[in-house]
């Protein structure tokens, strides 16, 4: 990869800076793509946008950013969209900064000198020139300022492209269709491309990267997305009363395996109900995929305390209410009497003690 070092005003970065949710983000002269396909958006807190713009206004310099030259002279932000950004949204008056005082200053708040001083500041700017794989291999690598990419904004580095762009405006956006349909289901934030990640475990069955590279020339990630909509109104179908505990579960897992099975929501319900009033049942959460797959173990069922085991064991004087033997206490294990399946409650009048053979062996009662 061909690279040249040069300094850009910021007068000049900001030439025509439209930042366009459909259209995209660009500015200098309307030559620079600031935020392609491969990029992440905007994340910066509002401390970190204000110290970029502080940064300038004291005369320090700022880190090297990255831009690459395409065959049609224009450019692409390789590194460096938090910093750009932050920086043409200020001159363009869209946020203010406190200043020394603590007041609040958008850039037509400031002096003429202030403005100029901004204006005139010199960005250094690496420009970039090289094949298509080069520049997403360097994207990868010269992220080195800033937030951390996550895995899944790595992976648009790598498979970027129609469909990206596509599935992107439905998953990644701020206030995108994914979040206003699901943010009571799925956790996260799309716009660090949690929602895109999730759509794709689940569609994908956890190979996300074979269904990225599989889709990557697509025009349209529609088929992604209706699958999405399937798995939420499944969801809401099933399960008509909505509660805390279902934020962040696998419902996309849950409609692969049981998107063919008839389920009563009433019934669901009913048994959702008693579970959560149950105080045995310590992993509320884990109700949801009990009642689908029968799997007790989701739910980490109370288990007996220390004392109540040492009582149970003494009363027995040790021995194994099943094989007559006796045994010292760490080679035996707390049981329920009456299985919590079948009502049994993990209270001391329900507790038994099973040498450790014969409480593996033991079927429920």
């Amino acid at each position: 990869m061909k690279i040249e070092l040069v300094e850009i005003s910021i007068r000049d970065l900001v030439k025509d800076y439209e930042n366009n949710h459909e259209e995209g983000v660009f500015g200098y002269d309307k030559k620079l793509n600031i935020r392609p396909a491969y990029q992440r958006e905007f994340v910066y807190k509002d401390k970190q946008r204000d110290e970029v713009v502080n940064t300038v206004r004291k005369d320090f310099p700022l880190n090297t950013m990255y831009w690459v030259l395409n065959q049609d002279d224009t450019y692409e932000l390789l590194d460096g969209q938090q910093r750009t950004m932050s920086i043409c949204e200020y001159v363009t008056n869209k946020y203010s900064i406190r200043n020394i005082k603590g007041n609040a200053q958008k850039f037509f708040n400031l002096t003429e000198e202030e403005q100029q001083q901004i204006l005139n500041y010199k960005l250094t700017i690496y420009i970039c020139e090289g094949e298509e794989r080069e520049k997403l291999d360097w994207f990868s690598i010269v992220n080195i300022s800033g937030e951390v990419l996550t895995e899944q904004e790595l992976r648009n580095s790598l498979f970027t492209g129609p469909w990206l762009a596509d599935a992107k405006r439905h998953f990644s956006m701020t206030n995108c269709p994914a979040y206003n349909l699901s943010r009571d289901y799925v956790k996260g934030s799309p716009i660090r491309q949690d929602f895109l990640r999730i759509a794709l475990k689940w569609i994908s069955m956890n190979n996300i990267d074979t269904y990225m590279s599989d889709n990557q020339k697509s025009l349209t990630a529609e088929p992604l997305w209706s699958y999405y909509q399937k798995v939420i109104k499944w969801t809401k179908d099933n399960f008509h009363t909505y509660r805390v505990e279902m934020k962040g579960l696998a419902w996309g897992e849950f409609y692969n395996t049981f998107k063919d099975t008839t389920f009563n929501a009433t019934t669901l319900e009913d048994e959702i109900k008693k579970l959560m009033e149950d105080e045995d049942v310590t992993k509320k959460s884990g109700i949801y995929e009990y009642v689908l797959t029968g799997n007790e173990s989701k739910l980490s069922i109370r288990a007996f305390d220390k004392r109540a085991i040492r009582t149970a064991y003494e009363l027995q004087n040790g021995i194994c209410v099943k094989c007559q033997a006796k045994f010292e206490l760490k080679e035996m294990q707390a049981d329920h009497i009456i299985a919590w399946s079948k009502g049994g409650k993990t209270t001391q009048d329900n507790l038994q003690m099973l040498c450790t053979k014969c409480n593996n062996t033991k079927s429920d009662s």
